[in-house]
């Protein structure tokens, strides 16, 4: 962060493109939880990065409620942390324009995850695909926040937006205007990140888009569907070891092992400790009764808020309001320091 000396303060988001899963609550939204007790935290729906690719704008407005929903039910307070869509906040667009032209093309040319998404056809991507990254840092330091929670495939996002921040302040002569944003990669307190896995591939992630149903525990799937899901996971023969180690080279064991212990509160040598040497038609059903225990009563709580678009929509536009004040003061001073006429 330099020599910022101003409020700590958290900045994440979740693009609105399908529902929440076990790995979105356990990657994310368990951390913005804990987090809001010790940070200034905002908390946005991102739907203008939603649009870098089409979107059925009915579909879009109900994934917006959804993820809304996903926040609230898993214990996100709207009283302490902001809760907004961010395309409710104008500044976002407006500072993104001025990173434009701040970024540099080299750096967006190294974007990995823009050819991964773009692929082969890079062509007829949208220009918006390949900006990406300098709104995502327009999202960040609109609210000049000091720290984001990151997953291992954003790192390089946000060394992009502290480039950006260190470039505007250099070429300003605005020391320290803008703070050089920070990572939280760990998980919840006592363990590290979680990151989870497709029960039927040990080596994807857990994606709402997979072709197997099997592959992906939604947040809204019963106890039932849970348990079923837990029952089809892809494993091997082999017992579970009694320690860490053995769980190299068997990435559906690690991965069960892995979603136990993050809803456990435990490291993966404690669940070892306790279930190592025996078979998964032991753990199955312990790794399931955990899961209905932890993740159905939040599935309940996000349809209750579902069938109630009136209060979501009171939420997430008090989480605008509260969040302009912070974002539009921030592009007023923007503009001063660039020689707009304000």
């Amino acid at each position: 962060m330099s020599g910022y000396e101003g409020p700590m303060r958290v900045l994440s988001g979740i693009q609105p493109s399908g529902g929440m899963h076990l790995g979105n609550y356990l990657g994310a939204i368990r951390k913005f939880v804990e987090l809001q007790h010790e940070y200034d935290c905002f908390y946005c729906v991102v739907d203008m990065h939603a649009i870098t690719v089409w979107q059925d704008p009915a579909k879009l407005r109900e994934q917006t409620f959804h993820i809304a929903a996903s926040y609230l039910a898993a214990g996100v307070d709207p009283k302490i942390a902001a809760i907004f869509h961010q395309s409710a906040v104008r500044a976002h667009a407006e500072l993104a324009w001025i990173f434009n032209c701040v970024a540099r093309l080299g750096w967006l040319d190294r974007m990995t995850q823009f050819k991964d998404k773009a692929g082969k056809d890079k062509e007829r991507a949208s220009v918006g695909l390949y900006t990406y990254p300098v709104l995502q840092a327009a999202d960040i330091l609109v609210y000049k926040a000091t720290h984001v929670p990151v997953g291992e495939d954003q790192k390089q996002h946000l060394e992009l937006s502290r480039d950006i921040a260190g470039k505007f302040n250099h070429d300003f002569k605005a020391d320290d205007f803008f703070p050089l944003p920070e990572p939280l990669i760990k998980g919840p307190k006592g363990q590290g990140g979680a990151r989870i896995m497709s029960l039927r591939d040990g080596t994807a992630k857990m994606s709402k888009s997979d072709v197997s149903e099997n592959a992906c525990i939604f947040l809204k799937d019963d106890a039932d569907a849970i348990a079923r899901k837990i029952k089809k996971a892809k494993t091997d023969p082999e017992p579970l070891p009694s320690e860490p180690k053995g769980l190299e080279g068997r990435p559906e064991a690690a991965n069960l092992v892995g979603i136990y212990a993050a809803l456990a509160g435990k490291s993966d040598a404690d669940v070892l400790a306790e279930f190592g040497g025996q078979g998964f038609g032991v753990f199955k059903p312990a790794l399931a009764e955990l899961v209905v225990e932890k993740i159905a009563p939040i599935g309940a709580e996000l349809n209750r808020l579902e069938a109630d678009p009136a209060y979501l929509k009171s939420v997430l536009d008090a989480g605008a309001e509260r969040a302009s004040t912070v974002a539009d003061k921030v592009v007023r001073e923007v503009k001063e320091i660039v020689g707009f006429v304000v």
